[in-house]
């Protein structure tokens, strides 16, 4: 029998429960926990009657830390799995802590308030020793090994799909496809069309701050930054068709560095449609992309929180999006001596998703591997105690569940190259 809390109830989260609904035979009982308990009700009343896992529902604040421990200590999980904001990762890793229970999330910490002086300290300290700017990293969540060790807890970092299943991807190439690997060029392509002027395919605020940041690669040692949008490529996605893309900085790329031996460069691309960067440098101009409180009208509000209110929310595109997704990674390398080259990837159909569970594929893509790590953790299948990357562990048990549960791959040999050029 194991017992899961999941806290939140977004797009992301209503997959991964619903794919631990399906999954009785590991996820027996249930709890979802959010700020907003109606959600978690609708959810549940949802659910109930067709699956057989029991599900509670709870009422908590994520960001207290307190409140978290009581109600972990509680409900007693086997396993707690994060899936509400980056900006909470750390109160919910206390909390795993101070009541004892195994952790799992999609994304690395990221401070609400950048303008904090305290986290600005570390930041700036991080920029001029790491030589990148981007407002995550994964310093503030690896400082945890120690406590999770002593504690004998196991912490699983970034089981979305990028970062996530790309970087099983990784470990999976290293494994059965390359004595070493030299290159990786992570692609995240939605070729998906929800027939707004503008929106964001998953939570604004986390969106807009990473795609408008300088971006930032990795090579031969050091970290390469570069501007917003600066470098660009096109590239013919399978199923999907010929894209433009752009050069982001992006989180696996951090712990891939750390912890793929004799990588050389890696990458991270993402397609954008021009409307979709008109808009945002647009907003940006008009300081609608800030995260520094600002007052009006005798209150205090943020920018960008704001701008997400007055955005559709991405939970709402399941039944309007059209299209598919091709996310994956070309690795470059050498086997027996010899340079080789392959391409992993995944392609999920928008509207297959909303059929099967109301969501668009953005958070679908997200929901299915945060659910399947959150299985191997509870199984035992990657159970030791620390704070680790997805990457570190076995990758063939992930992989197998990956087509079991919505998201078959497809390896490729000798795939096209990535050309980039200025935009």
């Amino acid at each position: 029998m194991s017992r899961l809390l999941v806290i939140g109830c977004g797009g992301v989260a209503s997959v991964a429960i619903q794919k631990c609904c399906q999954n009785s035979s590991v996820f027996t009982e249930l709890m979802i926990a959010s700020r907003t308990k109606e959600k978690c009700d609708a959810l549940k009343a949802k659910l109930e009657g067709k699956t057989s896992v029991k599900i509670e529902t709870a009422r908590v604040d994520a960001d207290n830390v307190e409140e978290l421990t009581a109600l972990i200590r509680a409900y007693a999980p086997k396993a707690v799995l994060n899936v509400a904001l980056p900006y909470q990762d750390l109160t919910i890793m206390d909390a795993c802590l101070a009541a004892g229970a195994d952790y799992i999330d999609t994304a690395n910490y990221e401070a609400e308030d950048t303008e904090d002086p305290a986290w600005r300290a570390v930041y700036e300290k991080r920029c001029r020793e790491q030589g990148f700017t981007a407002y995550f990293d994964y310093s503030w969540q690896w400082a945890y090994q120690e406590k999770f060790q002593k504690a004998g807890l196991t912490a699983l970092l970034g089981s979305g799909f990028d970062p996530g299943v790309t970087s099983v991807f990784s470990a999976y190439a290293l494994k059965h496809y390359f004595d070493e690997i030299h290159e990786i060029d992570i692609l995240d392509c939605n070729g998906g069309d929800h027939g707004y002027p503008f929106a964001t395919n998953f939570n604004p605020e986390i969106n807009l701050r990473e795609v408008s940041a300088n971006g930032s690669y990795w090579e031969r040692g050091a970290w390469v930054e570069t501007k917003p949008m600066e470098y660009k490529s096109t590239y013919y996605f399978p199923q999907v068709g010929e894209k433009d893309m752009y050069l982001l900085h992006h989180e696996e790329i951090e712990s891939l560095a750390k912890n793929i031996p004799g990588i050389r460069r890696i990458r991270f691309f993402m397609t954008f449609g021009q409307s979709y960067l008109t808009h945002m440098k647009c907003l940006e101009n008009v300081g609608m992309l800030s995260t520094a409180p600002i007052s009006f009208q005798g209150q205090e509000i943020v920018p960008i929180q704001f701008l997400k209110a007055l955005l559709p929310d991405p939970a709402s595109l399941g039944p309007r999006t059209v299209g598919k997704t091709n996310i994956g990674c070309i690795f470059t390398g050498v086997k027996d001596g010899e340079e080789k080259s392959i391409y992993i990837y995944n392609v999920c159909d928008h509207q297959e998703c909303y059929r099967e569970l109301g969501s668009q594929a953005i958070s679908y893509t997200t929901g299915v591997p945060a659910m399947i790590g959150a299985m191997m953790v509870v199984t035992g299948q990657w159970k030791k105690p620390g704070v680790f990357n997805v990457e570190e562990f076995d990758p063939d048990p992930f992989m197998e569940a990956l087509n079991t549960f919505g998201l078959p791959w497809v390896v490729e040999e000798n795939p096209q190259k990535v050309r980039v050029w200025k935009a």
